[in-house]
């Protein structure tokens, strides 16, 4: 098949096909930035209602620079992976320190960018500048490996060279803006995961996938993510409707958001007794407070992590003068609202207390 046969015929295929999403059809770089953070990861649904947020709440670079870490991370609670809220937010402020505020126009600057990898950078330089350069994300693994019969497996060291070459060869010296978000949406919407529809598929003459039977199997991904349990106890400690809460200060999942006090165990203990074994503060605490509540198991999955949890609501005498942990501190019901938590956090609190 003749690369610029593919180039029309997908470029024909989007035109007739594309959704009309707010961050095409334009070429700012900042905003084309917040979309391509905010959708790694996150499907179409799900991230534009936050892509509307950060527009709404910091329309510039400068109003993000200028930000405080903790509302950035509270406007982007829900979405997960939340080192992309912080590199969103360190990158603005070296746009803004570096860069007078602009956007570098070449993707070889701004992949010097925290956060922004190859195909980060490749979609700024390529929507935003006009660049010819290819874009590569997993809806472009999955149509030029079925197109052209390519098996390498996509997980592999060599898969982004591989790739990268395909990505390259077919990338038109004309409209390569528009061949970049074409191959991608139809990753997206034609061909999709699984077992696409490719009867209907402008592609299925030419695509050696469909010729082969091999649609099922391309691309190729060998490698299993080892996920790790982790079971965690939250003391949601109540007092005169405060709460006690700190912010999470050490390199572990939710860096920056805030939670309640936390037993971690290498099992899963239904005991309180067991639980609270050897954990001074905690019986302290628990001979001058009642439980009120005892919740269900939630199980939280992240992207290596199985995390099970159960909230014990504990409310504390009134006239009890507690010690609390040094850094931890009280909040009122309107300031836990205010503050960023993790997605586990913010269901619980929004079941039972809020």
């Amino acid at each position: 098949m003749q690369h610029l046969f593919f180039s029309q015929k997908i470029i024909a295929w989007y035109n007739s096909h594309k959704r009309d999403l707010p961050w095409r059809n334009i070429n700012n770089p900042y905003f084309i930035w917040l979309s391509e953070v905010i959708l790694q990861q996150t499907r179409v649904v799900q991230g534009m209602p936050y892509y509307f947020k950060f527009i709404e709440t910091f329309p510039t670079v400068q109003d993000l620079a200028a930000a405080d870490e903790k509302d950035v991370l509270r406007l982007w609670q829900g979405l997960g992976y939340y080192s992309r809220a912080r590199n969103l937010h360190t990158t603005a402020k070296i746009v803004v320190e570096n860069y007078g505020g602009e956007f570098p126009n070449t993707y070889q600057e701004l992949l010097k960018l925290k956060g922004i990898g190859t195909y980060t950078a490749a979609a700024i330089a390529s929507f935003a500048f006009g660049e010819k350069v290819a874009v590569l994300d997993g809806n472009v693994y999955r149509v030029l490996s079925r197109v052209f019969g390519e098996s390498t497996d996509i997980a592999s060291n060599g898969a982004k060279r591989v790739f990268t070459k395909i990505a390259e060869t077919v990338l038109p010296d004309k409209d390569s803006d528009t061949h970049n978000q074409a191959i991608m949406e139809f990753g997206a919407m034609q061909c999709t995961p699984g077992i696409p529809n490719c009867m209907f598929c402008p592609l299925s003459m030419e695509c050696v996938a469909n010729a082969t039977g091999r649609v099922g199997v391309l691309p190729v991904k060998s490698k299993k993510i080892k996920v790790k349990e982790r079971f965690f106890n939250y003391f949601v400690i109540e007092q005169n409707r405060n709460f006690a809460m700190h912010e999470r200060t050490q390199k572990d999942v939710w860096l920056g958001m805030y939670d309640f006090y936390l037993k971690e165990l290498s099992e899963s203990i239904d005991s309180l007794d067991d639980i609270i074994e050897g954990d001074g503060f905690l019986n302290d605490l628990l001979k001058n407070s009642v439980i009120r509540t005892e919740s269900i198991v939630y199980v939280h999955i992240l992207t290596h992590q199985k995390i099970q949890t159960k909230f014990w609501h504990i409310e504390i005498n009134p006239d009890f003068v507690l010690n609390l942990p040094s850094n931890f501190r009280w909040y009122s019901l309107n300031e836990v609202d205010d503050l960023p938590k993790s997605t586990l956090v913010n269901n619980y609190l929004t079941s039972f207390i809020f």
